[in-house]
């Protein structure tokens, strides 16, 4: 079994060259000198997304990611992480970039969060946004 997989929650996930990302967000961990066991990545619908931001989390709104991580500290990184299609699809168009753009930003935000990278400070996003736009980079560079 891969350590990356792409699952279907209630939402298909529709990408060009899934393998091609499954190891960049692989290489991401390797980067980040972080061990990597297994991520799930499951992708579904705003309703969805916001049902578990409610019963686990306790916050009543949409967001585009949760990330849940399973592992002891100090073990590998094993983790589920639920992308809202919906939002995802929204925010790309909000911000005026490509989806492609914005799911593989969102992909490694998660990947990112469980790196250790927090974004509730305003330095924190500052270097969340970095690193994400380090890694979009990266990818785009590798495509050409």
């Amino acid at each position: 079994m891969s350590k990356i997989n792409f699952r279907t929650g209630d939402r298909p996930f529709v990408f060009k060259n899934k393998t091609g990302l499954k190891y960049f967000i692989g290489s991401i961990f390797k980067k980040e000198k972080q061990e990597l066991e297994r991520i799930n990545y499951i992708f579904c619908s705003d309703d969805m997304l916001l049902k578990i931001n409610q019963d686990f989390l306790q916050h009543n709104y949409y967001t585009d990611i949760i990330t849940f991580g399973l592992n002891e500290p100090g073990e590998p990184i094993e983790a589920e992480i639920y992308v809202s299609i919906d939002r995802v699809k929204d925010n790309a168009i909000q911000h005026g970039v490509s989806y492609e753009n914005e799911m593989q930003r969102v992909l490694f935000h998660g990947a990112l969060h469980l790196c250790g990278y927090k974004d509730k400070k305003k330095s924190e996003i500052i270097l969340m946004r970095q690193k994400e736009d380090q890694y979009l980079l990266l990818i785009t560079k590798a495509k050409e």
